[in-house]
């Protein structure tokens, strides 16, 4: 498919905006959900990524509907075709929809215990995994701007995390620092999932010329199987006495919404942008979010090492993003 330069640009652009404004958006309501004061209980995190999964398959089907020309008739025959005459291609999915899953509830526990700003400056550590991964299972050779960028990743985000000597009650002072942990090992163990599923993702899109809708659609339904099992194992009893939905508010509502909707933009995003504008939006989101939490959420509390961690994460973004645009650039039919 071939698009006029202009119209291409402006796809990219706008599909640039909204990663920004939903990267941030999400982020900053999904903290602001799990630490807002309310009368009863909290909502569960684990239904949050069920009603996410579940929205996300709609919309999907939804796009598969358009795509096959608003004919019911064509959309059941290709998504026979494609998921239920394709077994072994379709349990392909379930290693890395499974992955997401705990993903996705790693993000709840991380902003539960993190503030959004640095949060989002230590999540760039996915880039590090991804890359990992790549050179592991694709195969991919990296060059030595790109290793440099990776170094001064790591750099960057162990100043964010650097202990500040901060004066107060030592009781507090134990506490804070237990919840930051417990923030930080989730967040860690999302960026070694997110790099995982990402690569094994992108690898199964390149062994097969599937729409990429109908491969969410497969993720989806593994997701949402995985994620029930999730909501039996671990809030099972909670779920019996208050319902799936305890808790939901608006607010939720705009959460989950909000990540049903993140991995479609990101397909949009990796269809019409490059590497350099999609470092340029992680670099805008990590500055409004930081601007944000501090003035409007006021649970930011920047330590001396942030600011300058963050640059260096900002600068070893568009440092891997430069070095990844090949010098012949290829055609990617989608």
């Amino acid at each position: 498919m071939v698009l006029p330069s202009s119209h291409s640009s402006r796809l990219k652009y706008v599909s640039l905006g909204v990663l920004v404004l939903q990267t941030t958006s999400l982020v900053l309501t999904m903290r602001y959900s799990r630490t807002l004061k309310e009368d009863g209980p909290l909502y569960l995190a684990s239904s949050a990524v069920v009603s996410a999964e579940a929205l996300k398959i709609l919309a999907c089907i939804f796009l598969v509907f358009r795509e096959n020309s608003f004919s019911v008739r064509a959309m059941n025959q290709l998504l026979k075709e494609e998921i239920v005459n394709k077994p072994r291609e379709t349990l392909k999915l379930a290693i890395p929809a499974g992955i997401y899953t705990l993903q996705n509830n790693l993000l709840y526990v991380a902003l539960s215990n993190l503030d959004a700003a640095t949060y989002q400056v230590t999540y760039q550590l996915k880039i590090l995994t991804t890359a990992l991964f790549s050179v592991s299972m694709l195969g991919k050779k990296l060059g030595l701007y790109q290793w440099l960028s990776l170094l001064l990743l790591m750099a960057g985000v162990t100043l964010v995390q650097w202990p500040a000597n901060s004066e107060g009650d030592s009781e507090q002072k134990v506490l804070s620092a237990g919840f930051h942990f417990v923030g930080l090992m989730a967040v860690l163990m999302a960026c070694v999932s997110s790099g995982f599923a990402g690569v094994y993702f992108e690898k199964i899109l390149k062994e097969t010329k599937q729409s990429v809708w109908v491969r969410n659609i497969q993720l989806g339904m593994f997701g949402f199987v995985f994620g029930l099992v999730g909501v039996i194992v671990y809030d099972g009893q909670r779920v019996r006495q208050l319902g799936l939905f305890q808790g939901y508010n608006s607010i939720t509502c705009i959460v989950v919404g909000l990540q049903a909707v993140g991995g479609l933009v990101v397909a949009v995003v990796i269809k019409y942008a490059d590497n350099i504008l999609k470092g340029f939006a992680t670099s805008l989101s990590i500055i409004v979010s930081a601007l944000i939490s501090y003035f409007l959420l006021e649970d930011f509390n920047p330590t001396s090492g942030f600011f300058p961690g963050a640059v260096l994460v900002i600068v070893a973004t568009f440092l891997y993003s430069y070095e990844c645009k090949p010098a012949n650039s290829s055609t990617i039919k989608v």
